[in-house]
């Protein structure tokens, strides 16, 4: 017996010097936490962003348009709703800035509405900067469509291929209605 209640002694002992070694060297040996317990590492990536920074996520595209993200930000699309139905999509880089030019003749916007599956063909409608054979724009005009991606029960994406990958892009309704140009009733 007396030899099994010393080393339950020598056990905790063992244990504590352990905890005080690790923690040693975790804090680099001087007390000071280490840089890699004190921030993640400014090559991770993940879904909380610095809106400080260059990486920021713009509120929407150079044609104050509304940014659909492509893949993990590898593109963007922006989508603009013009006059009478008119809904155009310009394809952008990562920065959603500068326009991307695909092979595409057309792209197209998956919607569910009132429990009814639909799909738009917005067909290519080239910029003069756009290389001959592809498109950064793609056009529709259809009122329809206009009206049902403005109603928040719509769900909708935007299908298209970049470079021989296809990306489904979800088209949000975070926007506020206060920035639209909608007639609304005063009341």
């Amino acid at each position: 017996m007396r030899l099994e209640s010393m080393q339950n002694p020598l056990v905790a002992l063992h244990g504590m010097l352990t905890v005080l070694l690790l923690s040693g060297v975790l804090s680099g040996c001087n007390g000071a936490p280490s840089p890699s317990t004190s921030a993640p590492p400014p090559a991770a990536h993940s879904d909380e962003h610095d809106h400080g920074h260059e990486h920021a996520h713009a509120s929407e595209g150079p044609h104050h348009g509304e940014l659909i993200e492509l893949g993990n930000e590898d593109y963007h699309a922006e989508m603009v709703h013009g006059d009478a139905g008119e809904i155009t999509v310009y394809i952008l880089d990562s920065a959603a800035k500068n326009p991307v030019p695909i092979e595409a003749t057309e792209i197209t916007i998956n919607l569910s509405h009132a429990g009814e599956a639909e799909q738009f063909a917005l067909t290519a409608a080239p910029q003069d900067s756009d290389p001959a054979g592809q498109s950064s724009r793609f056009t529709l005009q259809d009122e329809h469509l206009a009206k049902d991606l403005d109603d928040h029960d719509t769900t909708a994406k935007l299908v298209l291929t970049i470079a021989g990958q296809q990306f489904n892009g979800k088209i949000e309704h975070d926007h506020d209605h206060a920035d639209h140009d909608h007639d609304h009733p005063e009341k």
